[in-house]
C-alpha cells in the first residue's frame, strides 16, 4: 500500500467526512471507495483519453450518492 499526503480545501473535507460518516466509512475508506466508482465510470476510450490514457481532462465529480440540500 502507498502512502501519500494530499491537500484539499476545508469544505470538501468536511463533505467527506460527513459522507465517510453516513456511509458508515473511515474517511480513508470513502475516499478509496469514491476513486474506484469514479474510475470504474469513466470508460477507457472516452474522448479526450485515447487508449485509456488515465490523465482525466476535468476532476471526477458527485459520489453516486444523491446531492446534499
Amino acid at each position: 500500500m502507498i502512502k501519500f499526503t494530499l491537500r484539499i480545501p476545508e469544505d470538501l473535507h468536511e463533505r467527506l467526512t460527513a459522507q465517510a460518516t453516513a456511509d458508515r466509512r473511515s474517511l480513508n475508506s470513502e475516499l478509496l471507495h469514491l476513486l474506484e466508482v469514479g474510475l470504474n465510470t469513466v470508460s477507457p476510450e472516452t474522448p479526450n483519453r485515447p487508449a485509456g490514457n488515465s490523465a482525466s481532462p476535468a476532476p471526477l465529480h458527485g459520489s453516486g450518492h444523491a446531492p446534499r440540500p
